[in-house]
């Protein structure tokens, strides 16, 4: 069994288009991000749980057209104009519902960079019709947008993040490791984040290797 390094180390996440493992339950994300080129209207809403995968499909649109990434909390103090200039991610969008200059720095960024003509990817954890958004223009335009949705993961999706998680971290534990914790955790990707970073963090504090007794307590523990 690999042992478990015994220092702690950064956590490099792994954000290029082969680091990001393909399956129905985002197969039609993948495939949107990858043929942005037929989005219509040039734009695309990304929809997702936290820790789906959204900002990774981020990065690797950014990479594929030069795109700038910024968080919609930061578009009141933004350069609309020169974010406008080329192709644009804005993540989160949903967060600034109720946020009157966030509301019109994304209302006329959405405006300008189609109208420069330049594509716009959004990020949320909803479908824009479940934004309280108060400005009627936005809403509108966010609702016109195509959606493409990150689904709740099966199985062999939850063990293919959970590799790449321990990954991300310069973890190595036993492969079979991967599917035990797959069918016991809760079935969602913020929940197999917090399991890898809990994992990490007691192998760590007690100097031993990940391996399947530690794992089913720490699955107890989390689900106390």
């Amino acid at each position: 069994m690999a042992e478990q390094l015994s220092f702690d180390l950064p956590v490099r996440t792994a954000l290029g288009r082969e680091d990001f493992y393909v399956a129905p339950a985002n197969a039609q994300a993948v495939a949107m991000i990858e043929d942005w080129q037929g989005w219509p209207s040039r734009k695309l809403v990304l929809a997702g749980p936290a820790g789906a995968g959204k900002t990774h499909l981020t990065h690797v649109w950014a990479t594929l057209t030069g795109a700038k990434i910024i968080a919609a909390r930061d578009l009141a103090e933004a350069d609309i104009a020169g974010l406008a200039s080329g192709p644009v991610a804005v993540e989160d969008a949903d967060e600034i519902a109720g946020d009157a200059p966030g509301e019109e720095a994304l209302f006329h960024l959405h405006n300008l960079t189609l109208a420069e003509g330049h594509s716009l990817l959004l990020t949320a954890e909803t479908a824009p019709n479940f934004w309280p958004l108060a400005l009627p223009d936005l809403a509108s335009r966010m609702q016109a947008t195509t959606l493409a949705h990150l689904r709740a993961p099966d199985d062999t999706l939850l063990a293919a993040l959970l590799m790449k998680l321990f990954s991300d971290r310069q973890l190595s534990p036993n492969p079979e490791i991967l599917p035990y914790l797959a069918r016991r955790m809760d079935r969602s990707f913020d929940a197999a984040r917090r399991l890898v970073a809990t994992l990490d963090a007691t192998a760590l504090s007690t100097g031993r290797p990940i391996n399947r007794a530690m794992a089913a307590k720490v699955l107890d523990k989390m689900s106390e």
